[in-house]
């Protein structure tokens, strides 16, 4: 399967404003894109998944085909929380398996933290539960605010350059062309409104910390991390060390973004995950 390619038999929706892709058999797994990404950023291992899971990927808002509004306190990460608790009630699934990376991982556990009872396995894909120093966390949402002015005043082209040339992504230039053509691709199918306002309402600078909240969440918790993203693998560990029931599993010569760079290797840490007694 192509890096942006779809099979033909996914059910795309709107429910809560937020649009959705609806793929597969078995129990619900809730997946969640990270900033600048959509559903079909999980095509290539959606086979794998889709074989044990009913799998719902939406786009968060400001992404992919969900709406792009103006105000930035739409954005905000309760608000993200509740648009994606009232779209699996309206698909009547109570409970779910959930997965989350980057951005969406920070969701996925403020959405584990709200609905804990409604969580059977918590996945996280270089995900930090927030910034706790208070001065740090005000220094990155004074630079996301400025980034935002940026995005707008220069516009999506400009943008989406500048984020995959970002210290971050270093390890994606050794994805193939296709792929890195491909991600391009789905990044400019976002808005520069909508990427702007994600980054003023729920970047990390706006998020309030969820480390105090994380030691109460006894729901088993699996948490993934790349060898070569330092930063996001240091926080996997502390993650892994403060929740009860959580382990964490770093992938070799994998970056921040895993899915993408060992698309295999992680649906099947993913699947053998879920299917633990």
């Amino acid at each position: 399967m192509s890096d942006d390619s779809r099979p033909p038999d996914r059910n795309p929706g709107n429910v809560s404003g937020l649009a959705y892709e609806l793929d597969g058999s078995g129990s619900p797994l809730l997946v969640l894109h990270g900033f600048t990404g959509s559903s079909a950023d999980w095509a290539q291992m959606l086979p794998e998944l889709t074989a044990h899971h009913t799998v719902i990927a939406p786009d968060i808002i400001g992404h992919g085909h969900s709406p792009a509004p103006s105000e930035p306190s739409a954005y905000q990460i309760e608000q993200a929380v509740a648009d994606l608790l009232a779209l699996l009630d309206r698909l009547d699934y109570v409970e779910f398996d959930l997965l989350g990376y980057s951005m969406g991982g920070r969701v996925a556990m403020a959405l584990a933290a709200t609905a804990p009872q409604r969580v059977r396995h918590m996945i996280l894909e270089s995900a930090s539960p927030g910034i706790a120093d208070p001065q740090e966390r005000a220094a990155r949402a004074a630079a996301d605010d400025h980034l935002a002015d940026r995005i707008e005043g220069e516009g999506l082209e400009w943008f989406v350059d500048h984020w995959a040339g970002i210290p971050l992504f270093a390890s994606q230039s050794r994805l193939p062309e296709t792929a890195r053509t491909a991600l391009r691709k789905r990044r400019l199918c976002g808005s520069a409104r909508g990427y702007a306002n994600s980054l003023r309402g729920m970047g990390a600078g706006r998020m309030t910390p969820l480390w105090d909240r994380l030691p109460y969440l006894p729901l088993p918790t699996l948490v993934i991390s790349g060898e070569l993203d330092q930063k996001y693998a240091a926080i996997g560990e502390q993650i892994a060390r403060i929740m009860p029931r959580a382990e964490h599993v770093i992938v070799p010569d994998a970056g921040h973004t895993v899915h993408l760079e060992a698309p295999q290797a992680f649906a099947q840490i993913v699947v053998r995950y879920l299917e633990k007694p």
